[in-house]
């Protein structure tokens, strides 16, 4: 138990240095942005690890409560160490967001990192809490009081990080400004599929599962189950639905404003070819630029979705 809880401990984050080592050789960025992309890197194989391992499991698993499966235990204990370091690195993405905009200048060094610790905790308080949660509630609750029972609800709930490199590669293209590309679109799409699919409709599954083992009506499930699952399934739940109506929210800002721009572009063009009454252009003020049009009204699904990850 120890040794895999030690690998975890000294893996993520030696994966996270190595990398972002790497990326400010090899790429020359800043130490803010390798950082960044480093984070969301690690999520990702996280992810795809414990997707794999998920499948795994459950393919395995034939009886939902007795069959046992060795990787559950073993990647639920190699796992568990990166949502702690997890918080760290989501701060250092957040701190880099806060020396991009200038903050840092505006403040002496101690004071600004304080600050910054306190900016943190305020707006990613969900994410922080869920990930504390991980650690001080599933662990324990996976590892010793389940006693070794429902394996294959175990890999499923790993299924659910098949949302996440989405997530993080949208932060990734909106950091390098690719938020307007083909390629954010069609992630943005996946996205959506994915986080509905293995977040959402994660424990409604659960329950269904149970409820057909046991043979008895879903709505029946959580008066049988242990009020810890259901408290427990009750909380993560609430927080993907919260999360999921900040993508779609997101998702349709960014569609009517790419309506509204094309409708725009098409009554521009359309005034271009007709005489003003006046005698002036109708598509400018005097001195504004094409480009200072476009930066007028920047992309409002971004912000949204810097608030994920895996």
């Amino acid at each position: 138990m120890l040794s895999l809880l030690a690998a975890g401990s000294v893996f993520f984050p030696g994966l996270f240095l190595v990398s972002k080592q790497s990326f400010k050789h090899l790429m020359g960025w800043s130490d803010g942005e390798a950082a960044s992309v480093s984070a969301r890197l690690v999520s990702s194989i996280q992810a795809v690890m414990a997707s794999t391992a998920g499948f795994i499991i459950a393919s395995s698993c034939k009886d939902v409560m007795e069959d046992r499966h060795w990787l559950t235990d073993g990647y639920i204990l190699f796992a568990t160490p990166y949502f702690a370091y997890d918080i760290y690195a989501m701060f250092l993405c957040y701190r880099h967001k806060l020396q991009v905009k200038g903050h840092e200048e505006a403040e002496p060094a101690g004071r600004w990192m304080s600050a910054a610790a306190w900016g943190y905790l305020r707006r990613e308080v969900l994410m922080v809490l869920h990930h504390l949660f991980m650690v001080a509630g599933c662990f324990p609750a996976a590892v010793f009081w389940r006693q070794g029972k429902g394996d294959y609800f175990q890999g499923v709930l790993f299924l659910a990080e098949l949302s996440t490199p989405c997530v993080c590669l949208g932060k990734v293209l909106i950091q390098f400004n690719k938020q307007h590309t083909l390629l954010h679109k069609v992630n943005g799409a996946l996205m959506l599929l994915t986080f509905f699919t293995c977040r959402v409709m994660l424990f409604p599954y659960l329950y269904y599962a149970y409820g057909r083992y046991a043979s008895m009506p879903v709505y029946q499930v959580p008066l049988v189950a242990p009020w810890q699952c259901n408290l427990g399934a009750s909380f993560l739940m609430a927080l993907q639905v919260y999360w999921f109506g900040l993508i779609c929210r997101g998702a349709f800002r960014l569609f009517t404003r790419a309506r509204r721009s094309r409708t725009s572009s098409k009554t521009d063009s359309d005034a271009g070819r007709l005489p003003s009454a006046n005698g002036y252009s109708p598509h400018q003020p005097d001195g504004q630029t094409d480009a200072q049009t476009s930066h007028a009204h920047p992309g409002p699904t971004v912000i949204l979705q810097l608030q994920l990850n895996s």
